[in-house]
């Protein structure tokens, strides 16, 4: 499975490194991209969206996806800002508008089963995405006395994870929709297989518009591969990404032989 994982590269670089419209710019008001040494925001400066060290269920996201503008365009890369934790479009709405979400977090989709699943095959359909990752977490051994590890890419460069996007309304008449995405796993190979029996299902730079474009059914043999995986290395880390209220780059460092335990909350 995926639960964690570590993204720092800002949409708008992020958008432009892959060529790409960066479509969460509107959304938080920003004009122009972090810098490293930033100024804390003030009310009357944007809000610039900082590294992630420890992404969570139900946090926002950057998702890579490809529309069309107008019907017989060209579809094109767009960077969308999403809900981690698919949300179907059939789900009920509460009281309040929001969706009824008492059932469990669909952060994690089974690539055998996001074509036939009726909580993710009218995604697969036509809203398929990327997620973009410096790398992600998982846990070894018995439970309280797990090891995390982090999976990250030994080059350097992001890691584009294979992922579902939808769009909620809570009645036919609602503008603006909420935008969510699942991120899909296959069986863990290699190495990656003594940590944990499954893994985020990775797709290479050649096959980001075979998987992304919406006017083709989701490719079967994509959903069969495993990606970048030769891309993929592993070490151990601290366990101060137990807690998620624990966000900085010692997250992903490598473990201290010694942790200091007192700082485990």
């Amino acid at each position: 499975m995926c639960g964690r994982f570590a993204v720092t590269t800002d949409p708008a670089l992020l958008a432009e490194k892959i060529q790409a419209i960066d479509e969460t710019a509107a959304a938080t008001g920003r004009s122009e991209p972090m810098a490293p040494s930033s100024p804390e925001p003030t009310s009357t400066a944007p809000t610039y969206p900082a590294p992630n060290y420890n992404v969570a269920p139900t946090q926002t996201v950057s998702v890579v996806v490809k529309r069309h503008t107008e019907p017989d365009d060209e579809a094109t890369r767009r960077v969308r800002s999403m809900r981690w934790g698919l949300i179907p479009p059939w789900v009920k709405a509460t009281a309040d508008g929001s969706p009824d979400t008492k059932g469990p977090l669909l952060i994690n989709a089974r690539s055998e089963k996001v074509t036939s699943s009726p909580a993710f095959r009218g995604s697969a359909k036509a809203k398929r995405c990327l997620i973009p990752m410096d790398g992600w977490y998982e846990w070894r051994g018995v439970k309280g006395a797990k090891t995390p590890f982090y999976m990250y890419a030994g080059d350097g460069e992001p890691l584009f994870m294979a992922g579902l996007w939808s769009a909620w309304r809570p009645g036919k008449d609602a503008e603006a929709p909420l935008l969510s995405c699942t991120i899909i796993t296959t069986d863990a190979a290699g190495p990656l297989a003594d940590i944990h029996d499954r893994m985020p299902l990775t797709i290479s730079q050649g096959d980001w518009d075979r998987w992304l474009d919406p006017d083709a059914p989701a490719d079967e043999a994509l959903l069969r591969g495993h990606g970048d995986l030769d891309r993929v290395e592993i070490r151990e880390v601290s366990r101060l990404v137990n807690n998620i209220r624990n966000n900085g780059p010692e997250l992903i460092e490598p473990a201290d032989p010694e942790p200091q335990q007192a700082t485990l909350l």
